[in-house]
């Protein structure tokens, strides 16, 4: 350090003039979601489900018996069958999949709510687990901008290992590189704030009364996993539970009309149950005739809210007696949505601004 610099400098902050530049004191918001691929042919979904699959907090199959089964099998057929399936939602006028769109969205409209609050102390980002924009670069980005100190949002309602924690695993996988290290806060699970509840219940009645008709059923539907996570310690079902529980009792209804299931399972090992295929098929069987669903495990639409919801299931329902169906969106950008991003991102940056 230069020995001319007085003490009275030191404590102002002010650096020798020898002193490489430096941009600090400001702090990052960094919205993680799942991701989506780059393109709905075979070399971009093939990338993109490599990465997703191949991630271990996903998949915990033994390498050994894994390997061949995604490099020999699921790779080579299941990137041509899962484009076309985006393909059928993908928004074609940003060239993205609306996941991307959505979330880019969100963190927009957080910005400009921070900025308010705090001028232009905050910067706003966003990145995917799986996909681009990657998270070791959006870090890097916000440090770029001077941030020392970074909120990290995983914007799922109920943790799992297989996506807040590999999201957080990725954070800290860039951070283990860096020399001068943020100092990091992670926000937890929401999936019992009331917030939230109240967000998605009056979304879902808003929703409802745009509908020519009355659901004889209202079916909540999360994404599946294993059942040996939960077997494991995986808080995942309690937390859906929860959820569930606290949307119904906000809602009014009794459990045999407010229902709760598991979608979108892989493989042949046994996932949480009931799952949402077998369950809409077998309300349309029992002889309902009036069927709404919605995802409330899931901050953004995306393919399994889009394509396996109101595409496959409304055909499940419909081919097995069933006459009026309705998908009830996520909250993506909406009014409600930004109010539960924002009240968990103040309320996590207390302290810091």
């Amino acid at each position: 350090m230069n020995e001319t610099v007085k003490l009275a400098d030191l404590r102002q902050g002010v650096r020798p003039v020898d002193h490489p530049p430096v941009r600090a004191g400001r702090i990052g918001v960094l919205l993680l979601n799942l991701g989506t691929p780059e393109g709905t042919t075979y070399w971009p979904m093939r990338r993109y489900l490599k990465e997703f699959l191949s991630d271990r907090r996903v998949i915990e199959t033994p390498r050994l018996l894994w390997w061949p089964i995604l490099n020999l099998i699921i790779l080579t057929t299941r990137p041509s069958r899962k484009g076309r399936d985006y393909a059928t939602i993908w928004n074609k006028a940003l060239d993205e999949g609306p996941l991307k769109t959505i979330t880019r969205a969100q963190a927009q409209d957080l910005a400009r709510h921070l900025k308010g609050i705090a001028g232009d102390r905050i910067s706003v980002d966003w990145a995917m687990r799986y996909g681009k924009p990657e998270i070791r670069e959006r870090i890097q980005a916000l440090l770029d901008e001077g941030c020392d100190r970074i909120l990290l949002v995983p914007l799922y309602p109920q943790y799992s290992a297989a996506t807040s924690a590999t999201a957080c695993d990725h954070a800290f996988r860039a951070l283990m590189e860096m020399r001068w290290q943020p100092t990091v806060r992670v926000s937890p699970p929401y999936h019992d704030d009331p917030v939230y509840i109240d967000a998605v219940v009056s979304s879902m009645k808003r929703e409802l009364e745009k509908l020519p008709f009355e659901p004889e059923v209202i079916l909540v539907s999360f994404h599946g996993v294993p059942k040996e996570y939960l077997l494991k310690g995986d808080p995942y079902h309690c937390h859906c539970v929860k959820t569930w529980r606290l949307m119904r009792e906000a809602f009014g209804w009794p459990a045999d009309r407010f229902r709760m299931s598991f979608q979108s399972r892989f493989g042949t090992a046994e996932w949480l149950q009931p799952y949402t295929d077998k369950t809409v098929q077998a309300l349309a069987e029992s002889g309902v005739k009036r069927l709404a669903i919605v995802a409330p495990g899931f901050s953004a639409d995306c393919l399994e809210t889009l394509e396996e919801l109101d595409g496959e299931n409304r055909e499940i329902f419909m081919h097995h007696g069933g006459e009026q169906f309705a998908y009830l969106p996520c909250l993506n950008d909406s009014e409600e949505g930004m109010r539960v991003i924002r009240h968990i991102a103040e309320r996590e940056l207390q302290g810091w601004i």
